[in-house]
């Protein structure tokens, strides 16, 4: 059974092709600046070398037609009909409060994300755009939405609620959603199964550390708090993104340069965080280079993104009170030694032992253990692995339909 797997940006295309249950890749690729000069499609077959298309694709719809002639080309294609796509998958990042799992795609459900755009005015649209690209090339094709805020709604109120007047969650829905919850639901069931015991007896923090990042406190295999909230900036530091700061300092930066809510978001969005920091760059190894010359700046961010990370380590292994496991993932958690013995240098009071040969060794793609023997919590670091979770709810769900 065949399930191409979707992520649509606002100017990319991202799929892969898998064939299921057996859970093996057929083909990914990825089509970016669409609708932008300079538009093209790099498409792998699995076992062959990459191919490099440039191309003029003005939208979505053009997009998909590429990504399907491509599947179905005599020589690097993997399909001989299009009869042999069983389902397609959809990330879409915000289901706001309506949906908890996945679900089949039909007319209310694209009114339900449409309802969401507010919550997610980048990004739904774009996954939108997606799902009727794709029902208009293949209109008797099962689709599935896989949220990226899913997983969070296990959380409780007092984790997703905020201290401002309630009128403000019943009208705008303003709370805590979270994001990332296929990479966190993914890679907390890994980190159970490596350890031989059943998630749901586990209490487990997983960071998500890329140019976006999350931290989430998974107890008995829900989620139940995340340090982003109503959008992507809090928590802690990230590539172009503040992480957490004071609102105070945000009006009073507002009011002295007399700065619009759009120039703000744009500040706390693209300008600060690594970048902003550094004045290097937003990519963590340019930092880590810079730091190794001796910089002062680079230094900084190293050190307050080590420290954040393990202040939300400490503050959910309270909130779950206890701690079984720390997993490390996505592009920082799964290539960056130095934060991660950082990290586990501040922990060492909750029996965290990092064992500083093999963290050090870990080689890039690959899963394992860099906790040391004494070590009282299990560190991990686990490569995500989000196309698999959406591949494995679209199969589920369009059995059903099927």
């Amino acid at each position: 059974m065949k399930i191409l797997v979707l992520n649509c940006g606002s100017s990319s295309l991202k799929y892969q092709l898998f064939d299921m249950p057996q859970e093996t890749v057929a083909a990914k690729g990825l089509v970016e600046r669409i609708g932008i000069e300079g538009s093209r499609i790099k498409h792998t077959r699995t076992g062959s070398s990459t191919i490099s298309k440039d191309a003029d694709i003005p939208n979505h719809k053009v997009a998909l037609k590429y990504v399907v002639d491509l599947l179905l080309d005599g020589d690097e294609g993997v399909i001989a009909s299009l009869n042999e796509l069983a389902a397609a998958g959809h990330r879409v990042v915000h289901g706001g409060e309506k949906f908890a799992s996945s679900v089949l795609v039909d007319d209310d459900v694209i009114e339900a994300i449409e309802e969401c755009v507010p919550l997610a005015p980048l990004h739904n649209p774009a996954n939108l755009t997606g799902i009727r690209a794709m029902k208009e090339l293949l209109p008797d094709l099962p689709q599935v939405a896989v949220f990226d805020t899913a997983f969070h709604q296990t959380m409780p109120p007092k984790a997703y609620m905020y201290g401002l007047p309630y009128r403000y969650y019943t009208t705008y829905k303003g709370r805590r959603y979270g994001f990332h919850g296929t990479s966190h639901y993914y890679v907390a069931n890994r980190a159970a199964q490596l350890m031989g015991k059943p998630v749901e007896g586990l209490k487990i923090v997983t960071c998500h550390l890329g140019n976006g990042s999350s931290i989430t406190a998974v107890d008995g295999g829900v989620s139940v708090d995340t340090s982003l909230g109503f959008g992507t900036v809090p928590g802690v530091i990230m590539g172009t993104r503040s992480g957490d700061v004071d609102p105070t300092l945000v009006l009073h930066i507002m009011e002295q340069e007399n700065l619009s809510a759009a120039n703000m978001s744009h500040i706390l969005h693209k300008e600060s965080g690594f970048l902003g920091l550094s004045g290097i760059s937003s990519d963590l190894r340019d930092i880590e280079e810079a730091m190794e010359k001796g910089n002062e700046r680079a230094t900084l961010v190293v050190e307050m993104l080590a420290y954040g990370i393990a202040k939300f380590i400490g503050a959910y292994a309270a909130a779950m009170r206890g701690l079984d496991c720390i997993v490390f993932t996505a592009g920082i958690g799964e290539n960056s030694p130095l934060v991660r013995e950082k990290v586990c240098d501040y922990l060492e009071f909750l029996g965290v032992l990092c064992d500083k040969d093999k963290n050090g060794a870990m080689i890039r793609g690959n899963e394992g253990e860099i906790s040391g023997g004494a070590s009282r919590v299990k560190v991990l670091v686990i490569p995500t692995n989000e196309e698999l979770v959406i591949a494995r709810d679209t199969y589920r769900d369009s059995v059903k339909y099927l």
